[in-house]
């Protein structure tokens, strides 16, 4: 298994920047709970697959197979 940042540049500061503001927390969604800290528990459960292969809810992971 490969995770690896995504390869839009542009993509990966704006998130970067989200995650600063929002002390860790997934930019991409409302509130902060503990299941948006990134590295979110939805992207932790689609990794856990072997078959997974794709982009985190807000575009800054890529796992490979």
């Amino acid at each position: 298994m490969k995770i690896r940042l995504n390869d839009d540049q542009e993509i990966v500061k704006m998130i970067q920047e989200g995650l600063k503001a929002k002390d860790g927390y997934c930019p991409c969604r409302v509130g902060k709970r503990p299941e948006f800290k990134c590295m979110c528990e939805e992207f932790r459960k689609q990794i856990a697959d072997p078959d997974f292969e794709g982009l985190c809810h807000c575009g800054l992971y890529y796992k490979e197979k």
